[in-house]
């Protein structure tokens, strides 16, 4: 039963869906960019449905050992006048993957497999739009003994498993595990990888990788890690959780690709972002958001989505925000530009004095213009809705990683490159393409 070819069917999370756009600016104007969800008719035609028959809107037709459909676009009236929103419909499966809903005996099965059975089946792929798990969502349990077996089921399937201990210097110490499976032709396959790391310096760090494929061809992967460390430059804790995630179709050029990142230390400073790619047949879309809180009341938010099409069409929309002690500003643009290179922007922004009058301006290339004063209440969240003692609640097995004991007189080495060991680089991100 345990890694059987039953098991290697999946659904992959990809879709389009219609992208409404409210600009909530003076002259106020709506203006709709609808996706058909059949991707079949994604191209050939662009069509203007706004009462502004000048601007060109859309209607197309989404380790140790080892060691986006459309997205939701939205966007809270309260923190910015631009609402943008896409309603997506139920996941769209890649073709040939089968629904899996696993019956009473298969249910009844699992819970009752022999010990020495081998590892369960973890293949389920990552899905779209989840962000960063928390560690007990991941269920990681290492082993306290050195194994190394392996074994077939009755369905000519194999499994194995395997865990270990390294040792490095400065107290490091690295335990992990690797488990998977293949099917009984080796056309469906699944692997994860556990571990957790410490030093003398403090450092600990909880992990998983996992990837997997199915007889059609689609494949994933996904890689989650939680970090404690002693920041360099302000001595202060800080925890940092990041998770990598990504699929492809094996019958048709679909695919997605997430990476997602969060950073907290003891007095209140945090940042939080994301960057997103995704892919079906001839469009593709591309999405980076961040967020940082200094701790004292200061915040900066900021938002870029941008799609394209091989004809050329392509439109996007991106906005910022900067709020400190109720005073700040926020600015915007939202653009497309036709195959033949046609260009149409509108662009905004507000200034707010944190006197409750707020100057808001913006034009557009096709002639709107405004700049007025409002009475109008400000609004921002100058805390992050999860923190810093947030994530310590969260954090409880990373916390309990116990180091190896120390020597006496002997002392972890000045180590600056800690936090490097857990870095932003999103130098992994697919290549863009902008106007």
């Amino acid at each position: 039963m345990v890694a059987s070819s039953r098991e290697f069917s999946t659904q992959l999370d990809l879709k389009l869906s219609t992208l409404s756009i409210s600009y909530g600016l003076p002259p106020s104007k709506k203006k709709r960019v609808c996706f058909p969800r059949d991707p079949l008719t994604l191209l050939g035609r662009i069509r203007c449905c706004c009462s502004d028959p000048v601007v060109p809107v859309r209607r197309a037709t989404g380790s140790c050992k080892s060691n986006a459909k459309l997205e939701d676009w939205r966007f809270d009236s309260k923190k910015s006048p631009l609402r943008v929103r896409v309603q997506a419909p139920s996941a769209m499966p890649f073709a040939s993957a089968q629904s899996r809903v696993p019956s009473k005996q298969e249910k009844f099965y699992s819970r009752c497999t022999p010990r020495n059975s081998g590892p369960q089946s973890r293949d389920t792929p990552p899905k779209r739009d989840t962000g960063i798990a928390n560690e007990k969502d991941w269920g990681i349990s290492l082993l306290n003994e050195s194994v190394n077996e392996s074994g077939a089921n009755e369905d000519g399937s194999t499994w194995y498993q395997e865990s270990g201990e390294d040792l490095g210097e400065n107290g490091y110490r690295c335990r992990w595990t690797r488990m998977g499976g293949k099917s009984h032709y080796g056309s469906s396959e699944w692997k994860e990888t556990w571990w957790e790391k410490s030093d003398w310096s403090g450092y600990k760090e909880l992990g998983v990788e996992k990837s997997g494929r199915n007889a059609e061809g689609d494949s994933w992967w996904e890689t989650w890690q939680e970090v404690l460390h002693q920041d360099e430059w302000s001595n202060l804790a800080r925890i940092e959780r990041s998770a990598q995630k990504q699929a492809k179709s094996g019958s048709e050029n679909a695919g997605w690709y997430e990476k997602w990142w969060e950073k907290y230390d003891a007095k209140g400073w945090t940042e939080k972002g994301a960057h997103k790619y995704g892919r079906l047949n001839e469009q593709s879309w591309w999405e980076k958001w961040g967020e940082h809180y200094d701790g004292s009341g200061s915040v900066l938010k900021w938002t870029d989505k941008w799609a394209e099409t091989e004809l050329g069409t392509k439109w996007g929309d991106k906005w910022e925000e900067k709020f400190f002690a109720g005073i700040g500003s926020r600015q915007g643009e939202t653009w497309h530009v036709s195959p033949s290179s046609e260009r149409w922007s509108r662009k905004w922004g507000e200034e707010h004095f944190g006197n409750g009058k707020v100057h808001k301006y913006g034009k557009s290339t096709t002639g709107e213009s405004w700049d007025i004063v409002v009475d109008e209440e400000t609004y921002y969240e100058s805390e992050p809705h999860y923190g810093w003692a947030d994530v310590v609640g969260d954090s409880s097995q990373l916390l309990s990683i116990q180091p190896r004991e120390r020597p006496p007189g002997v002392y972890p080495p000045l180590d600056f490159g800690a936090s490097a060991r857990q870095g932003d680089d999103q130098s992994d991100m697919p290549p863009t393409s902008k106007s």
